[in-house]
């Protein structure tokens, strides 16, 4: 027996839907804590990373869902994530009490620009921020690292933060982002995955291997959270 089961789903978006896909326990009946995941700015929500950590937490008792929004314009993506925002909390099938946002480079950062908004209006479903490859700077421009943790040391100290990066990612310093660590109020742990780049691939390391250990530093995380 499948230990979950996934349906495909269209969000509704202006004039437009987003694609978007929920995982979920096989046995439906008493899942209350649901987790966001959206892509960065390649790829979609089948990026294989989203897939298998989709997979890993449905199999774990969460519902997962993710969804692709190709905009490159943030502001955009933050939009249509608080478009799957509101269809998830419309939804009848399932009484979801607590919600995870969180993405894959710029995925997260649209996480957190949402989260933060979703601060600012005291959303009680919320519970959490999840980045994946945090992209801090472009390659070689560092500068950019106060802009684009802008969104993430306006989170309110009452709101946990799990970062999962490479050491070898070339989108994010490791120094320059453990200072920027330090001037968040959240809460925030920090996975740094030995010889990881900002795909979290790693020489020398299957991919799969690779996988399950970022997805069992979020599940354990995320349970951590609902202690």
């Amino acid at each position: 027996m499948a230990e979950f089961n996934e349906d495909s789903v269209k969000v509704p978006f202006g004039t437009k839907h987003l694609d978007a896909a929920m995982c979920f326990p096989a046995s439906d009946t008493d899942v209350h804590t649901a987790v966001v995941l959206t892509h960065g700015a390649g790829g979609d929500m089948n990026f294989k990373h989203l897939f298998s950590l989709a997979r890993a937490l449905a199999s774990s008792g969460f519902l997962c869902f993710r969804f692709t929004c190709k905009g490159l314009n943030l502001g955009y993506k933050v939009k249509a994530y608080r478009a799957v925002w509101n269809f998830l909390k419309s939804l009848q099938r399932f009484t979801i009490k607590q919600i995870f946002v969180g993405g894959r480079s710029m995925g997260c950062r649209a996480a957190a620009a949402l989260a933060r908004q979703l601060s600012e209006e005291s959303e009680d479903a919320l519970r959490g921020v999840i980045c994946l490859s945090f992209p801090l700077h472009p390659p070689a421009l560092t500068r950019a690292h106060l802009q684009r943790s802008e969104d993430l040391r306006g989170l309110p100290d009452h709101l946990p933060v799990l970062c999962v990066s490479g050491t070898e990612d070339v989108m994010c310093d490791r120094v320059l982002f453990e200072g920027i660590v330090k001037e968040i109020k959240a809460k925030v742990d920090v996975f740094w995955l030995k010889g990881g780049n900002h795909g979290l691939r790693v020489k020398g390391r299957s991919e799969d291997s690779v996988l399950d250990e970022v997805n069992l530093q979020v599940i354990t995380w995320l349970t951590k959270q609902l202690a």
